[in-house]
């Protein structure tokens, strides 16, 4: 294995012994881990942003299955010819909102024009990379679709992923931020402000996937992924099935 590659699969934190290696969006930490554990045989999961984790991929990073934010970043190793045809699925939904620390509760209901540049006062909106990480695209797509973002966009804390987003306002860096509804539901430390209209910005959607060269069982892992049990696991942290 290159050493480059070895280098990334150990900041990660994953090791690179035998079964299924996954990278996963970072949003999905909870739910998955949970998933996992209810299989016979454990999986490694790298989480990160799905565009980080793709460019990985695309590099030669030796993962068997991918689980996505977005479909862009599906459809990107898929226009790559990286994808184990016939496997790709899209797997759940989710919602974005608007989060504020549990300690500075704040309900501020995100519509055309609303104040989200009064209520930072001289913070900054915690989001993920908005060029690049799923999340932050949703985000920003919503914000402009409100006409809000020009109030803001020099207002902007990025984050690596939306788990780093999430914490900056769990520790009160970040007077507000913007996460998806299974974040917020997992820290204890921010409250929901308000939920972004669905039709603010594209459907979120997860779409999940083999590699092409994944190891054997991998098709079998994404099977158990769409069992009843799991469905209610991921349904459980407030992730919609479909």
């Amino acid at each position: 294995m290159p050493r480059l590659f070895l280098a990334a699969l150990l900041s990660l934190g994953i090791a690179t012994a035998e079964g299924q290696t996954i990278f996963a969006a970072a949003s999905l930490k909870n739910a998955l881990d949970e998933v996992a554990a209810t299989y016979p045989s454990k999986p490694v999961i790298a989480y990160g942003a799905s565009s980080a984790l793709a460019k990985q991929i695309e590099n030669g990073a030796p993962a068997d299955l991918f689980i996505s934010a977005d479909l862009d970043w599906m459809d990107y190793l898929d226009r790559e010819g990286l994808l184990a045809p016939g496997t790709r699925k899209n797997l759940l939904g989710n919602r974005l909102v608007l989060i504020a620390p549990a300690k500075h509760p704040l309900k501020l209901q995100p519509a055309p024009g609303f104040d989200l540049s009064g209520s930072l006062g001289n913070g900054r909106i915690a989001l993920a990379e908005p060029g690049s990480v799923p999340a932050g695209k949703y985000a920003k797509a919503a914000l402009r679709k409100l006409g809000v973002w020009d109030q803001v966009s020099g207002k902007v804390a990025a984050a690596d992923n939306v788990r780093a987003a999430l914490l900056l306002v769990a520790r009160g860096e970040a007077p507000l931020g913007i996460v998806y509804q299974t974040d917020a539901l997992a820290e204890p430390n921010v409250m929901v402000a308000g939920v972004f209209p669905a039709d603010s910005h594209p459907p979120i959607v997860y779409p999940a996937a083999a590699l092409k060269g994944a190891k054997p069982g991998a098709t079998q892992f994404l099977e158990h992924l769409w069992r009843p049990q799991s469905r209610a696991i991921f349904a459980k942290h407030g992730f919609t099935v479909n």
